[in-house]
């Protein structure tokens, strides 16, 4: 896309993404991802029409005059977005690829974050850390995040997600909420999870193609992996071939699975062509 053409898809994205965090998700943030709270800040005397329940009773007895305890909100929470942009991110088959629902998701996700005076930043990454774009606050910053999501083009095809973990949990010293958002065709990577859930509040979200889960029978084709360049020819009218292209499907699912539940975080999965909004509406109710 030149420069014209991707201002204009932010401008859309921009104005799907914020529309849908204002009325749809800004209250299911905030409830799903709640700050720690109220942190004492001080001690002043009291004043009439304070809250009773305020009242610091050591240090009224101490003076021999009432006062309260100041409590003020803790600090904005840190919302990290770590983005797969390995050749098969480009995938897809019936509404929009890989890379577009991503794109889109991290739109309304920032805009959420935003709304609730949280930080944002991102990490691309392929088979290693691509860029990295540190937290900051603002509109601004959000529409340049949606503009490298857009336009940025990836130096690796590969995906590697335990190293991008560990860049993260070295450049990340304070607790985030982390958004992995991948078709995670990538090798082990449980280690580093574990680690990083144990800091941060995880939550990985599998985006996958309908084709990714069933092969269509069109006869002998020649088939390529985005990542490798491997090619094969395959007859995918064979009902062994499509049983086992189903089950290499389904094993990858689980693991994934498995991966997150170990660690203790979150995963969700959204295919390309499902309503990702109605998706997210049920991980942050029931987080809720």
């Amino acid at each position: 896309m030149d420069t014209a053409e991707i201002l204009k898809k932010v401008r859309q994205i921009e104005i799907k993404s914020k529309g849908l965090s204002n009325h749809i998700f800004s209250g299911e943030y905030h409830s799903a991802f709640k700050g720690r709270g109220m942190s004492f800040s001080e001690v002043r005397e009291y004043q009439f029409g304070d809250d009773v329940r305020a009242i610091d009773w050591n240090v009224t007895a101490r003076f021999n005059h009432p006062y309260i305890k100041i409590f003020e909100e803790e600090r904005e929470q840190t919302m990290m977005l770590l983005v797969d942009v390995s050749e098969s991110s480009i995938f897809g088959t019936v509404k929009q690829n890989k890379r577009s629902m991503i794109t889109e998701l991290c739109a309304v996700l920032a805009f959420s974050a935003i709304t609730n005076n949280d930080k944002v930043g991102v990490i691309f990454f392929s088979d290693g850390v691509e860029k990295y774009i540190p937290p900051k606050k603002g509109k601004s910053h959000i529409l340049f995040i949606i503009r490298e999501l857009l336009s940025f083009t990836p130096t690796r095809k590969g995906t590697n997600i335990k190293d991008t973990l560990r860049f993260f949990n070295n450049a990340t010293k304070k607790k985030a909420i982390v958004f992995l958002l991948s078709d995670f065709l990538a090798g082990s990577y449980q280690d580093a999870l574990n680690i990083a859930s144990k800091k941060h509040d995880m939550v990985g979200v599998h985006i996958y193609d309908q084709r990714d889960k069933d092969l269509p029978a069109v006869g002998l084709i020649q088939m390529s992996d985005a990542e490798t360049g491997t090619r094969q020819w395959v007859d995918s009218s064979d009902k062994q071939v499509q049983q086992y292209y189903a089950q290499q499907f389904q094993q990858h699912v689980q693991y994934c699975r498995n991966s997150f539940m170990k660690s203790g975080a979150e995963l969700l999965s959204i295919r390309t062509d499902e309503d990702y909004v109605k998706a997210l509406q049920v991980f942050f109710k029931n987080r809720a």
